[in-house]
């Protein structure tokens, strides 16, 4: 039996820098307007691209490096599609201590991916996180937007398995 891996169909190039000239010439009169850009890129988008920097900093009258720099610098910022489903491990402090550091190891070689990284099918964007704000159940992990406590390795391939 094969699976069939379907994945939303990438914004053309030249469409997607047009959409985000205009996303930047939105919101480039906010004080402090790069990052504000770049979330509502990565938002609409689902990723800043290198292309996309370079409009960014047309847009803002900034050189590509300074616009690179942050998107290189911030965690929150993805330069690659992410799969369809992202999934987050906590690596706080209270869910280090009950398990987290073992968890996140478990679940890059469940995925094959470290974190940052995604799947060779596509599936599975894995990310770490520090603070969920559900100490009390760790070691906490997100699958997609719905949050899961006390996550064994068991656990995982559970929440792995129904991503199926």
């Amino acid at each position: 039996m094969t699976s069939e891996v379907v994945v939303a169909a990438p914004v053309p190039a030249p469409g997607r820098a047009q959409r985000v000239r205009e996303i930047a010439g939105e919101l480039r009169g906010m004080r402090g307007a790069l990052i504000p850009i770049l979330h509502a890129v990565q938002e609409e988008l689902g990723y800043v691209a290198q292309d996309d920097v370079a409009v960014v900093a047309d847009v803002l009258n900034l050189s590509v490096a300074e616009v690179h720099g942050v998107v290189t610098f911030y965690k929150d910022f993805r330069r690659t599609a992410p799969g369809r489903t992202t999934v987050a491990v906590c690596q706080a402090e209270a869910c280090r201590a009950v398990g987290a550091v073992q968890l996140a190891d478990y679940a890059r070689l469940r995925t094959g991916c470290g974190f940052g990284e995604t799947s060779v099918d596509g599936r599975i964007t894995l990310e770490e996180v520090f603070c969920f704000g559900n100490c009390a159940l760790g070691p906490t992990v997100q699958v997609g937007e719905k949050l899961h406590g006390r996550v064994t390795p068991a656990r995982l391939d559970a929440l792995l398995g129904e991503m199926r």
